[in-house]
């Protein structure tokens, strides 16, 4: 595997996909382990081409860079004034000519985005707490992730004696199907006279910003939605009944697997409160959120206005979680000046193909509410 180029793993990706769909489940784990071994070698080799490609389009009269030196910074054409220019006017035209016409290599299929829209997507992707989180795979088609059901543990075995049992090892399979996450916004005739990156960027950061938005929701409603034991198909979470206290999130942590290791508290931004407030009732010094960082999600209920037994927080390790993307993690823009062309406004929308699932037990446990009485 460590030698294979670009166009046998792809070969091989095609491959594992046509094979993973009769697979019995170990055959399942053992392709799942491939995929990832495949995807590394991947990045290893996207990482040696760009510095290659550094190398021959670096600008100077004849000069040779020798691999010693520090090669000065490269102006992609990408990155230019003018691609960025020509690019706003493709999404406002449909037209792609100029851009192809800016390329210094011929382009099949859609062309690329300037630099500041890729640096506008992955910020908004960095800056996410939950996404930034999750573990992340580009993976064409429909995606199954084999995760452990049951399994005995160890056993020490003394010389002489009777052999220990086989392990009985259970695996299920989670199938995670993308689809599309759409957002679609109206701008007027003002915002379509705006300069090339202006324009981009006010229309990348609020489509962006809406589809990040709701695929992190995607991701916890997956995670509250979890049942307490295992099925073949989806893996487990714990769950404990209590209201905010002093020890309700350490109790929470003390109920997952060992594998769960980054963990974070996630709530809705109003039941952060509630905790504080009975830390202030009790005079305890004690940090209510057992030095666990606190993220915030509005698809969890506030404690106050959530339902008896409902998820109201969550604490777990969030690479238990997995967010496919089979067509890499950019934002698709499309532009339709008919639809409301009687109101002059031109309306633009954005979409992102995603699947997305909790693929391991005992890496998350679910804080529910319990009843008044209690």
């Amino acid at each position: 595997m460590e030698n294979m180029t670009i166009e046998q793993i792809e070969k091989r990706f095609a491959e594992i996909k046509n094979e993973v769909e009769n697979a019995d489940e170990a055959r399942v784990a053992e392709l799942t382990k491939e995929v990832e071994q495949l995807e590394a070698r991947r990045a290893q080799l996207e990482v040696e081409t760009r510095k290659a490609d550094i190398l021959e389009i670096v600008k100077g009269a004849g000069k040779v860079v020798e691999k010693h030196e520090e090669a000065p910074v490269v102006t992609e054409v990408r990155n230019s004034q003018e691609y960025i220019n020509a690019y706003a006017e493709y999404i406002k035209t449909g037209d792609d000519r100029e851009c192809r016409a800016l390329l210094t290599e011929t382009v099949s299929g859609t062309v690329p985005v300037p630099v500041i829209v890729d640096e506008i997507i992955r910020t908004a992707w960095d800056k996410d707490d939950i996404l930034s989180r999750v573990r992340k795979t580009n993976i064409r088609g429909n995606l199954k992730v084999a995760f452990e059901k049951s399994a005995d543990g160890a056993y020490e075995h003394t010389e002489g004696t009777t052999a220990p049992t086989e392990e009985s090892l259970e695996l299920g399979i989670v199938t995670m199907i993308p689809k599309n996450i759409k957002k679609w916004i109206t701008i007027s005739d003002e915002a379509l006279a705006m300069g090339g990156e202006a324009f981009l960027r006010y229309v990348y950061d609020e489509l962006t910003y809406q589809i990040i938005k709701k695929l992190s929701a995607l991701v916890v409603a997956d995670i509250k939605g979890l049942s307490t034991s295992a099925s073949s198909t989806a893996p487990a979470a714990a769950k404990i009944t209590k209201a905010p206290g002093v020890t309700t999130v350490a109790e929470a942590a003390c109920n997952l697997s060992d594998e769960a290791s980054d963990l974070v508290v996630i709530m809705n931004r109003l039941t952060k409160a509630k905790f504080l407030e009975a830390q202030a009732a009790g005079n305890f010094s004690v940090d209510p959120f057992d030095g666990l960082p606190v993220l915030f999600s509005s698809e969890l209920p506030a404690y106050d206005s959530a339902s008896t037994n409902a998820v109201y927080a969550i604490v777990g390790d969030l690479k238990g979680e997995q967010v496919n993307y089979p067509e890499g993690e950019g934002i698709v823009v499309k532009y339709d000046d008919l639809s409301l062309a009687e109101k002059d406004l031109v309306k633009i929308v954005g979409r992102q193909y995603a699947a997305h699932a909790a693929t391991a037990s005992g890496r998350f446990c679910n804080i529910a509410k319990p009843s008044s009485g209690t």
